[in-house]
């Protein structure tokens, strides 16, 4: 029997370091970590991009998975699996906040709510399963882009502007969307809605690969300080629901 392919067994490599990052990487950077020349490296990078397996950031020239790969990634895991998995976490991250707590996943250049825990208060509340977000202006949106989950194809008359805070200049929208690689969480004030605010963070399944996205949302001024900026007591809340929900898919590191 032929022994295996040398080529693919690279291949396969590159793949599971660029998962198993929370950042994109540069080719010195892979070439370095997995004993490969910068030309062989190069060559496998240019392969995988093209059958849509990486991708490669055109500012910074760095790699990252690509979404034809997230895709085959996360076919076997069901939206119910998902959300059953979360019912438990997603019911106590509600109870600690104080706030309505939602479970997001890709659909058709959205963020689709697949599970929504009411603010545990008295208020009139209505269900937003099945609601479609938009991507760059929800929390969850933009944590499932900045992950490479999901994918943006704006329109040509350029992104929806929600409110005058929502980001819509690409430029912009990029340098929010590094920031959460980095944190490893996101948020959105007032993007969506004025007065309202949200904290989202990445849920992983096996490989590490982000699968969906939990988060939380209310009015601004019980998500936010002063200056508008997240509460690092609910953002802490939100990562460590994330982190639970990871571990229940599977997840070995986040």
């Amino acid at each position: 029997m032929a022994g295996p392919v040398q080529s693919i067994e690279r291949a396969a490599a590159i793949l599971r370091l660029l998962a198993a990052g929370s950042r994109r990487l540069g080719l010195g950077e892979i070439a370095s970590s997995l004993g490969l020349a910068k030309g062989t490296a190069h060559g496998i990078l240019r392969t995988l991009q093209g059958v849509g397996f990486v991708e490669q950031d055109e500012t910074t020239g760095k790699y990252q998975l690509g979404a034809a790969l997230l895709h085959l990634g996360t076919s076997y895991l069901d939206v119910n699996e998902l959300r059953s998995r979360s019912l438990n976490w997603a019911d106590a991250l509600a109870a600690r906040s104080g706030e309505a707590v939602r479970l997001g996943t890709p659909l058709e250049g959205q963020v689709l709510v697949v599970h929504h825990v009411f603010r545990p208060d008295d208020t009139l509340q209505t269900l937003d399963v099945g609601t479609l977000l938009p991507l760059h202006a929800s929390s969850l949106g933009k944590v499932l882009l900045a992950f490479g989950t999901a994918t943006l194809d704006p329109p040509e008359e350029g992104l929806r502007a929600y409110t005058r805070h929502t980001l819509v200049d690409p430029g912009e929208l990029n340098r929010a969307l590094a920031e959460i690689r980095e944190l490893g969480w996101g948020a959105e004030v007032q993007e969506m809605s004025m007065g309202d605010a949200g904290i989202a963070a990445p849920i992983r399944g096996h490989g590490g690969l982000v699968v969906g996205a939990i988060g939380l949302s209310g009015r601004v001024e019980r998500i936010c300080d002063h200056r508008g900026r997240p509460l690092p007591a609910l953002v802490a809340l939100v990562r460590d629901a994330a982190r639970a929900i990871s571990r229940e898919l599977g997840a070995t590191r986040w």
